[in-house]
């Protein structure tokens, strides 16, 4: 696995992670949890998690800027980097002994994500990119699908939980995409969505109401492999809007022309 020390760096904490994350699983029944809303929780795991990162990441760039799910923001010295950190995405999966949650790591310069890192412990399956320098799951480089035709094509989508407001805006997208289409799965964890379309697994993904931290690692591997990112309302920021479309070259215009009704 060659990449920069940025990238090596942003693997070695994402494995270190994962390491304690796994210890937690096989406990989740005795996890101490905490509800940080209607159907959004955070563990114990999550928050040792972010902390194993953090102090991996800023032991070595202290000067970065940092942006986590769980303990926010903090400007760096540095104003044009920043670290962009999930440490546990798909909590709820966690918590329930679902074998299907990521750590998330990404690297911003001067706004534009330049290296991420998807790691799915659980699988030991490690996703990773750097701008210019392809996608790659462990050692294999991974591509879209080829996919050209709308009723061949599975794609996975985030449907809201509790207090989310977009429910009725998925619900109409949900009503206009299935007919089209040969399925939609809604497997839990955005990073890990993101990085099956890179790998060609999913044809394409979709969600509203993300956090920066869901998705930053996961659209650099998308464009690396060869795929098309942007916000559903055009002319929006991803990160920004929260709301996302990303798909194979083939797909993307067909995917987002239904998405985009009435966005």
């Amino acid at each position: 696995m060659q990449g920069s020390a940025n990238l090596n760096l942003m693997i070695k904490a994402a494995r270190k992670a994962g390491r304690s994350l796994v210890k937690d699983f096989r406990e989740v029944e005795n996890l101490q949890v905490s509800v940080k809303g209607a159907g959004d929780f955070v563990s114990r795991a999550d928050l040792a998690a972010e902390k194993i990162i953090r102090d991996e990441l800023m032991a070595a760039r202290p000067t970065y800027g940092w942006l986590g799910e769980e303990t926010g923001e903090t400007a760096g010295a540095d104003p044009t980097r920043r670290w962009i950190v999930d440490p546990l995405d798909g909590t709820t999966n966690f918590l329930h002994g679902l074998p299907h949650w990521a750590v998330s790591i990404a690297l911003e310069h001067k706004g534009e994500i330049v290296a991420g890192v998807v790691f799915d412990p659980a699988k030991d399956e490690m996703y990773w990119a750097e701008k210019g320098a392809g996608a790659w799951m462990n050692e294999s480089r991974i591509r879209v699908s080829g996919r050209r035709s709308m009723v061949e094509a599975v794609f996975a989508t985030g449907v809201p939980f509790g207090a989310k407001k977009t429910l009725p805006a998925t619900l109409r997208d949900l009503a206009r995409l299935m007919p089209a289409c040969a399925g939609v799965r809604r497997w839990g964890s955005a990073s890990l969505d993101l990085a099956y379309v890179a790998a060609g697994r999913y044809d394409g993904f979709w969600e509203r109401e993300l956090g920066a931290w869901d998705m930053a690692a996961g659209l650099l591997l998308v464009r690396e492999a060869g795929g098309f990112t942007d916000a559903v309302r055009e002319g929006r920021d991803i990160l920004e809007s929260g709301a996302v479309i990303a798909a194979n070259g083939e797909l993307f215009g067909a995917l987002a022309k239904i998405l985009r009704e009435d966005a």
